[in-house]
């Protein structure tokens, strides 16, 4: 191909632009408008090709707008339609695959009938886990009979023989050889447990029911040792969760005798019931008649109680009451509490209606707390080493399970008279907490008055009054009292608060306490309480074992103070967070406190007070940032550091703003992003000033955007990120343009072409290692577009940044196998082509571009087309080389490109560019790699061109451009 003499396309952009527009057309009223419902017509037609198949054709018209998504589904939900379909297929399941989801839907309908709102027993599971532990060693006495006998007679024996050898079996397990377990520790003792329930279900699974009864007997007889009595409540969780299961089983087995041949619906009667599965259940309930102890026999017949609704229908009702009575004959009152907790458990399981077994239970349980001032269980705990109020507090879990099962759903007539129970009684400071934490918060906050006249009447050495506030101020949280009684409630709370002298103690009542504060009162009274807990923790550096405490404090007074101006005129606010000094707690906190400020302040501020003490916030949580600190955390104190200077605006103080700005800087030096946000807000500075002046700058202002120039000149060399560095200096010198700061501007575009041989091959991008030239080629390209409102510099020559960047292309080192740098030359003709033009295309008010500078000058020119034609040389020798390297989908690409180029912007008149045009069209189409719907276009457009008075000369091109194919 020979060497071409460039010339550009005259361009008139105004003639252009009004060809683009779309033509306006008139439409009259009625006539069509795609927003108006669309007439549908649907034809079906069915075409008999089979015997008995009939022909019919309908044909209907609506004139409503029909929703694609609901035709498509004929207004069924799809999920529905598989569920539905799921349900017309379970009569058609196989029994033996059925019963264990038979058995789970019982249970899930029958825990819906106590309903959402009614705390399980499996949520307090953990925390009673949790609280109640013990260090001393534990032991475990099992007794289990010989293994002999245990055959069952032969088909001729008589029934009364078979029941005589269970009797045996089970009278065997109770004289039978003892086994002891000495010297356990807590979770040895867990871990024998949780193998004694495992082989309980292995037992069931072989069919050993007479050695899984065995197991559960053993077990309920652990219930009566209290040696270590700490550890009673945890053992009563463990042993329960075997009782729990075996009761399972027996019921399941049951319900699957009667669920032969069809499954027994959930509401059955006794009717439905088969005589097969009688015998079965009645033979069960013999068993167990036949223990001999109280408490096994106790536990494990109300462990099977849900198995009476299959004998007869008022089963349930007869045996909850009996089952109350027996536990009156339980001497020690602890066991005795807690084997009316698991009567209540499963009370609440069977038949949550039956609510006068469960207030029997509990006037039971009152008539037992004499019991616990008496000689014999003092001296008890005297041998255990136990202190009485410890030893109150075993009791919390019964009770206050026992309670809530009362207190669901019960009249107020009910409460009330419990609550006047509980008066009555002497040392009632257990009841009274625990009857605060189980009844309704709104039936507490109602009466709190009534309550604090209780907590004063009780006896401080029993039951701390810090726990009972404590419980009062939980229920106070979650409903208010009447708004005549809140100061009075707070003063009486804080009286008895404020005296304890244990900091635990203390810290954990006032934790409680403080969102009453938050939630009824102003920052005086907020401020009051931080005053007294800072008094309280400081010394002895109580506060380094109370973090957990002072963080939920924060996040309280958060929730409810979201004026930030309010909550730093605090005056013990930042006292407090002083309180805060392990490094990661602080800026756990911190966090916290910024998260909160940017969800709610909406508006900018520059009150001194919030950014003073926001400035100290976001500072230690620079100050966490060190060598180890992860990627993702670096950049989540960023988003919030960037969030609390986003909000920062001085209004019209333009200065004042730059100031903080170049304090933020040396504050904030570590994080790469916070230092690119404070650029961008310089930069936003700057634009708002122009603004403001009306792009007439003064003495004054025309100073300081210039100042603002020289902050972000001055600081984006401090990034790491080259891109980052790259991206701003052109953002930065397109702010300085626009401010007609044109040495400032000229030194950035400058700088950033000085940093172009420093770009990597490769970059990291989110982890990954990404190759750099498409990064790179998108900055050179806005960097082009830059260059047309960008005057040359007096001394500098011709164009004499856009050839020191073509300079910088030619020397990168690109990659192997790339045409990117040629791609940078094909980009910079269409900048070339619109320097040459007597008008340019856009321009900056104020800014004399070189289209007034050189006014068409010739010699302007005639420099612009030498420039071209040594970087279409440059693509050409490309091509060629591509060619011998029979890199056939390059070189069509390349060819297709440069075609464009000349298109849109090359005076195609010449000859010789006509010539080169055609010849690049042939040869981007030679090996058939060029995407034909492009070319199909791009032949249409050109036809269209040729339509114009000025571009006649295109029709004879467009003749020898032909679509070719590989072939």
């Amino acid at each position: 191909m020979a060497a071409v003499q460039w010339r550009s396309r005259g361009r008139r952009y105004d003639m252009e632009l009004q060809r683009c527009r779309l033509e306006a057309a008139p439409v009259e009223f009625g006539d069509y408008h795609p927003l108006k419902p669309i007439m549908v017509t649907d034809t079906k037609t069915r075409r008999g090709a089979r015997k008995g198949s009939t022909s019919s054709t309908s044909s209907s018209s609506s004139s409503a707008a029909t929703d694609p998504l609901s035709s498509m589904l004929d207004g069924t939900d799809p999920l529905s339609m598989f569920a539905a379909a799921s349900a017309s297929d379970t009569p058609a399941m196989s029994h033996s695959g059925s019963t264990g989801d038979l058995g789970r839907k019982r249970r899930e309908k029958e825990e819906e009938a106590v309903g959402l709102d009614f705390e399980p027993w499996s949520a307090k599971r953990g925390e009673i886990l949790a609280r109640f532990t013990t260090t001393e060693k534990l032991s475990i006495n099992l007794c289990m009979g010989s293994d002999q006998g245990k055959a069952p007679s032969p088909g001729s024996s008589a029934v009364s023989e078979k029941v005589r050898t269970r009797l045996e079996e089970l009278d065997d397990l109770e004289e039978g050889s003892q086994r002891e377990l000495l010297n356990l520790s807590q979770q040895d003792y867990a871990n024998r447990i949780e193998e004694l329930n495992q082989s309980l279900k292995e037992a069931w699974a072989s069919d050993q029911k007479v050695k899984a009864l065995k197991i559960v007997i053993q077990c309920s007889k652990l219930l009566s040792d209290t040696s270590v009595i700490q550890f009673y409540p945890s053992k009563f969780v463990l042993i329960t969760d075997i009782l729990d299961t075996f009761g399972r089983l027996v019921y399941d087995r049951i319900w699957t005798m009667c669920s032969d041949p069809r499954p027994l619906p959930d509401s059955f009667t006794v009717d439905d019931v088969n005589d097969t599965a009688k015998e079965t259940c009645l033979n069960w309930f013999f068993k167990i008649a036949s223990i001999r102890e109280l408490l096994p026999r106790l536990y494990v017949e109300a462990a099977i109680m849900k198995c009476n609704r299959f004998l007869n229908k008022s089963g349930i009702q007869e045996t909850l009451p009996r089952l109350t009575a027996m536990v009156r004959g339980i001497g020690d009152p602890l066991v005795a509490a807690y084997a009316r907790a698991y009567l209540c458990k499963v009370g609440m399981e069977v038949a949550p209606y039956l609510k006068e077994s469960l207030n029997h239970n509990f006037f039971d349980l009152l008539d037992t707390f004499r019991q616990i001032s008496g000689e014999n269980l003092r001296n008890q705990l005297v041998l255990q080493r136990v202190e009485v109020p410890e030893y109150l507090t075993l009791y919390s879990p019964a009770i206050n399970w026992i309670l809530q099962c009362i207190a669901y759903r019960a009249p107020e007539a009910l409460l009330t008279e419990m609550m006047e129970k509980c008066k009555k009684l002497a040392n009632n400071a257990l009841l009274q907490n625990s009857v605060m934490r189980a009844f309704r918060p709104e039936f507490v906050a109602a009466r709190a008055t009534d309550f604090i006249s209780m907590i004063k009447d009780c006896d401080e050495a029993g039951f701390p009054k810090h726990l009972l506030f404590g419980s009062l101020g939980r229920s106070l949280a979650c409903a208010d009292p009447p708004e005549s009684e809140r100061l009075t409630i707070l003063n009486e709370a804080w009286k008895v608060i404020t005296k304890v002298r244990s900091p635990q103690d203390y810290i954990n009542c006032a934790e409680i306490w403080v969102e009453f504060t938050c939630r009824h009162f102003t920052k005086r009274e907020v401020n009051t309480v931080l005053a007294d807990v800072i008094k309280h923790m400081t010394p002895d550096r109580a506060f380094e074992d109370a973090y957990p405490q002072l963080q939920s404090m924060i996040r309280k007074i958060l929730t409810y103070f979201h004026d930030f101006s309010v909550l730093f005129s605090m005056e013990r606010f930042l006292p407090f967070l002083d309180m805060f000094q392990k490094d990661s707690v602080r800026v756990e906190v911190c966090r916290a406190i910024m998260e909160v400020f940017i969800k709610y302040q909406l508006e900018s501020t520059r009150d001194p007070v919030i950014l003073n003490a926001m400035l100290h916030i976001c500072k230690t949580m620079h100050d966490s940032v060190n060598a180890l600190t992860l990627e993702d955390e670096r950049r989540s104190l960023a988003l919030l550091i960037n969030g609390f200077i986003r909000m920062v605006s001085f209004g019209r103080d333009f200065e004042q703003q730059l100031s903080f700005c170049v304090e933020a800087r040396a504050t904030f030096c570590n994080l790469e992003p916070v230092i690119v946000q404070l650029i961008h807000t310089v930069n936003q500075l700057a634009m708002e000033t122009r603004r403001v002046m009306k792009e007439n700058h003064s003495r004054k202002t025309a100073a300081f955007v210039r100042a603002c120039a020289a902050y972000s000149f001055i600081t984006i060399p401090s990034l790491s990120s080259i891109f980052s560095r790259l991206n701003l200096y052109l953002l930065s010198g397109q702010v300085a343009l626009a401010n007609q700061c044109l040495s400032q501007a000229d030194a950035f575009l400058k700088a950033a072409v000085n940093i172009l041989p420093e770009v990597p091959r490769s970059i990291s991008v989110e982890g990954k290692l990404r190759s750099s030239e498409s990064f790179l080629l998108d900055f050179i390209n806005n960097f082009l577009a830059t260059m047309l409102v960008v005057p040359d510099h007096p001394e500098h020559g011709v164009l004499y940044l856009v050839r020191g960047l073509l300079n910088m292309v030619q020397d990168y080192t690109w990659e192997d196998n790339s045409d990117a740098k040629v791609r940078v030359y094909v980009s910079a003709l269409p900048l070339l082509a619109a320097m040459s033009q007597e008008s340019y295309l856009y321009s900056i008010p104020k800014v004399d571009s070189n289209e007034t500078l050189y006014g068409g000058d010739p010699k302007f020119l005639s420099e612009i087309n030498k420039l071209c034609e040594t970087l279409i040389g440059q693509i050409l020798d490309q091509l060629k080389t591509l060619g011998r390297d029979e890199s056939a989908r390059r070189q069509g690409a390349l060819a297709f490109s440069l075609f464009g180029a000349l298109l849109a912007h090359g005076d195609l008149r010449n000859n010789k560019l006509n010539q080169l045009a055609v010849n690049l069209w042939n040869l981007s189409h030679k090996h058939g790699y060029c995407d034909t719907r492009v070319s199909v276009r791009t032949l249409e457009f050109i036809k269209h061109q040729a339509e114009e008075a000025d571009m006649a000369h295109l029709s004879d091109m467009v003749q020898r451009l032909a679509l070719q194919s590989r072939t």
